[in-house]
């Protein structure tokens, strides 16, 4: 007979000790049963002691954390929180260089712990770190160790970043400005400051004001990508948290300094493969560097700005300068009107008119005048190719160059805040000073040469952008590594080849409509279902490595689940690095029986979404983000590191639980499967005409009196 839900059978450990094995019952008060494991070792004082996990990052247990222990789990008895807050920080404040070595070594490992960090906090802790740092007499392995537990103490939230003062923050800059500072000091000094900037607006200030944008590109040029990325962290932060009046200066300071160009030389061309965390701050950087163009793209254009009706006339000229402008005032006026038809103007009277939407507002017009200036050949043979075209089948280069922006704009998500876990950057935009300028000259060309192969006319006009809009994005997901390997990836997507790309990629309805198709798909979907269901369970027999949601990005934590191959428990557990393959089940310590999951859930209903802030949360997270409700009320929460893995996971648990699956993957591979099943079977039919219905049945014979004779 199982035990009752409310025992758990545990080992506990003492130093000199043989382990005890107890049933722990978790409707007893925590301290009955220290005093009891105390008295079994013959401790006295058993409200001076208190139970850690003996594994993984060794936390102590609350009556509030209480509930995670799990049968076969080893315990360890070990100081009270307070207590122990109470010795390191006696032996910090000692004379001894060898035991404050210690004590800060093992502060730095228990600062995470949430239940020590608040008796740690609550005795003044963080100030003595403070003024350890402050006065300048620590260097080597005791400054590490320092930083690491003040940042590891304020990571939790408890005190203010704000209460920090101003000779600490001068410490820790100069720990970054320094040529030559340990690696491990340099590395948290970056991630303090990044905290700093990112959690008080003050501090914002003071930090900008100590710290260069020169100093930190220093530290983009060194072999360490742990460097590199607190440094490219920090940058990002100090771009999000500038006001928007200074983000333009920053950007010019950026590029004065190179910025683009050492990202590229030394980090996305270097020697190493980029991990998760250096790409997902590429990634950030590449957005607020886009968001840039935000107020260009919201701004409308004012008819009555003579300054900007010149860009307009300037775009005129660059076209049509061979042609002598008329003397008179109507003649001149006329040949505009034509020139602006030409140009591919809506409004060809006032083309100023055509700018007043946003988005793209001033933006496509500053695009078009990139083109002409810079491309001026490719500008003027778009122009002058389309205006000696049949009306209709002339491609309006001014109204596709602002309809291009704006999908532009879309695709690339221009003004919106970066997604957290997204690692989505393009090593392309690293490569060209004006890389979004460039990136629209290369789509303007492409958007014309689509024209022409699909013969378009002006009522085509939507049909086009859809199909220039697929070329871009196909384009973008193969990651071209320059301008010019883009070309190379849009040429091979030419109008005929998206053609067969939509082919393969649905089946064709015509063909599929009629009743026996019909019942026949009906007939073969279950066994498909099955099929799908039986892969989705063959997946999370393999398992995935997930990343854990935590204080930013202090140390990259990830956790492994994966079902039991007799689908009866999940089994997981924390890792210290993503794994390459597979790991055994061994080495995953805690589990949950199949049978005791009572739902899953997804997005805001997740009881990790609903516990972040709105500030931090985001579309992208909440699109990630699944959670496995388990008796009695506890909950294993996810966030997939993308939408396949996503979709494995709920389709997979949701089988486990008998309900349907529901995800977009499954209805992409149901439609696959089934249409390749569908025409194996139907081979023997091709070319043949399916009827509507069934052949009709015969009229009786008039009379059933016929016989056979075989001699």
């Amino acid at each position: 007979m199982p035990p009752p839900s409310d025992i758990v059978k545990v080992a506990i450990e003492w130093p000199g000790a043989n382990a005890q094995l107890i049933e722990m019952d978790q409707k007893r008060p925590l301290s009955s049963i220290i005093r009891e494991v105390c008295d079994g070792w013959s401790l006295s004082g058993s409200e001076q002691f208190a139970l850690r996990y003996a594994d993984g990052p060794q936390l102590y247990i609350t009556e509030q954390s209480r509930g995670d222990i799990k049968n076969g789990t080893i315990l360890r008895l070990a100081i009270s929180p307070a207590r122990a807050a109470r010795q390191l920080l006696e032996r910090i404040q000692s004379h001894g260089i060898d035991a404050r070595l210690e004590a800060l070594k093992e502060l730095a490992k228990l600062s995470a712990d949430p239940t020590f960090a608040a008796e740690f906090i609550n005795m003044e802790g963080i100030g003595t770190l403070a003024r350890l740092v402050e006065s300048g007499t620590h260097f080597g392995e005791m400054l590490a160790f320092t930083l690491t537990a003040f940042l590891e103490l304020m990571d939790h939230g408890i005190v203010s970043w704000d209460l920090i003062s101003l000779s600490f923050i001068k410490q820790i800059a100069g720990y970054v400005n320094q040529p030559m500072v340990d690696v491990s000091i340099l590395q948290r000094s970056l991630a303090i400051l990044e905290s700093m900037v990112l959690n008080s607006h003050s501090l914002y200030h003071r930090v900008a004001q100590e710290i260069t944008v020169g100093q930190l590109i220093g530290h983009l040029q060194v072999s360490n990508q742990e460097i590199q990325t607190y440094a490219i962290a920090l940058i990002n932060a100090l771009f999000l948290k500038a006001p928007e009046d200074r983000r333009q200066e920053m950007a010019s300071s950026l590029a004065q300094k190179h910025l683009r160009s050492i990202i590229l030389n030394h980090v996305i061309r270097g020697n190493r493969p980029i991990k998760a965390e250096m790409a997902h701050q590429l990634y950030v950087l590449q957005v607020l560097t886009f968001n840039l163009l935000e107020e260009r793209m919201m701004t409308k254009m004012d008819p009555n700005d003579q300054a900007q009706r010149d860009i307009i006339f300037e775009l005129r000229r660059i076209a049509f300068d061979g042609e002598n402008d008329p003397t008179g005032t109507e003649k001149r006026k006329a040949m505009y009107t034509k020139d602006y038809k030409m140009l591919g103007f809506t409004n060809h009277v006032n083309p100023a008119m055509d700018f007043t939407q946003t988005p793209p507002g001033m933006l496509a017009l500053d695009n078009m005048l990139y083109l002409a200036k810079v491309h001026q050949d490719t500008y003027i043979r778009i122009v002058l190719e389309n205006s000696s075209r049949e009306d209709k089948h002339e491609c309006p280069f001014g109204r596709c160059a602002i309809e291009l922006t704006r999908m532009l704009c879309e695709i690339l998500q221009v003004g919106e805040l970066p997604n957290e876990g997204c690692n989505d950057y393009h090593p392309m935009f690293f490569t060209h000073d004006r890389a979004w300028e460039e990136f629209f000259c290369v789509c303007i060309q492409l958007l014309n040469k689509t024209w022409k192969e699909m013969r378009a006319t002006a009522e085509d006009f939507n049909k086009v952008m859809q199909v220039v809009r697929e070329q871009i994005t196909r384009a973008l997901a193969m990651k071209p590594s320059s301008i010019d390997q883009l070309k190379t990836k849009l040429r091979g997507l030419n109008y005929s080849e998206i053609l067969r790309l939509r082919q393969s990629e649905r089946m064709s309805q015509d063909d599929f409509q009629s009743p026996p198709i019909i019942e026949l798909r009906e007939r073969i979907q279950p066994e498909i279902l099955e099929l799908i269901k039986q892969q989705r369970l063959n997946r999370l027999c393999e398992g995935s490595c997930f990343r854990k949601l935590g204080n930013r990005r202090r140390q990259e934590k990830f956790w492994f689940c994966r079902l039991s191959l007799n689908h009866k428990v999940l089994h997981y557990g924390d890792l210290d690095e993503s794994p390459q393959g597979e790991v055994p089940f061994e080495l995953l310590s805690d589990k949950i029986p199949v049978s005791d999951i009572k739902s899953v859930v997804t997005g805001k209903d997740c009881p990790h979404m609903k516990e972040k802030s709105a500030l931090k949360q985001n579309k992208e997270v909440l699109e990630l983000a699944f959670s496995v409700l388990y008796d009695p009320d506890e909950t294993l929460n996810f966030v997939a590191p993308n939408k396949y893995e996503y979709c494995i996971w709920t389709d997979g648990l949701c089988a486990l639980l008998g309900r349907e699956m529901g995800s977009d993957l499954t209805r992409s591979d149901l439609d696959t499967l089934i249409s390749m099943e569908m025409k194996l079977r139907l081979l023997d039919l091709e070319n043949i005409t399916i009827p509507e219905a069934p052949p009709p049945v015969p009229k009786e014979p008039s009379s059933y009196n016929f016989t056979y004779n075989y001699s």
